[in-house]
């Protein structure tokens, strides 16, 4: 395989879980009844969305094809806190928490990828930004579902 080959595969998987996110926070959004989640949920789905351009044009830059769709494991999550949410008392709370789940596995898959030490120099500074965004959005959840227990 070569080079240009195996790094598009690994950004294409993070590519894949973008897109999987900005869908669970299209979810999130649509499930919460506070405005203040309801405005954080878009605005990190945007945040997705735009991560999600930015891996793309990444994998084109290095001559491969970004790949299209979700996960069936993120579509599964998705439905997960779904059911979760209906059956839930406190549905903002159960929301908050698998949105901290997705948060932590998605910075831990950023960081692996960033272990790859002979990564561009443009790509290294794509997901270190990604990856630090998505610490962000974890600290900031973390401190929703606080005020909501």
């Amino acid at each position: 395989m070569k080079y240009s080959e195996k790094v598009a595969k690994q950004l294409n998987e993070l590519l894949e879980k973008n897109y999987d996110a900005e869908k669970g926070y299209k979810t999130a959004a649509e499930n919460v009844k506070n405005n203040d989640l309801k405005a954080y949920f878009n605005k990190r789905a945007q945040e997705r969305y735009n991560f999600g351009h930015e891996i793309k044009n990444e994998i084109k830059s290095f001559g491969e094809s970004p790949d299209k769709g979700t996960s069936v494991k993120g579509d599964l999550h998705r439905t997960w806190m779904n059911i979760k949410s209906a059956l839930s008392a406190n549905s903002e709370e159960s929301i908050l928490e698998e949105t901290i789940r997705g948060e932590k596995a998605a910075a831990e898959e950023y960081t692996e990828v960033l272990k790859e030490t002979s990564l561009p120099l443009s790509t290294t500074t794509i997901l270190k930004k990604h990856r630090d965004n998505i610490s962000e959005a974890l600290n900031d959840v973390k401190r929703f579902e606080s005020s909501f227990s």
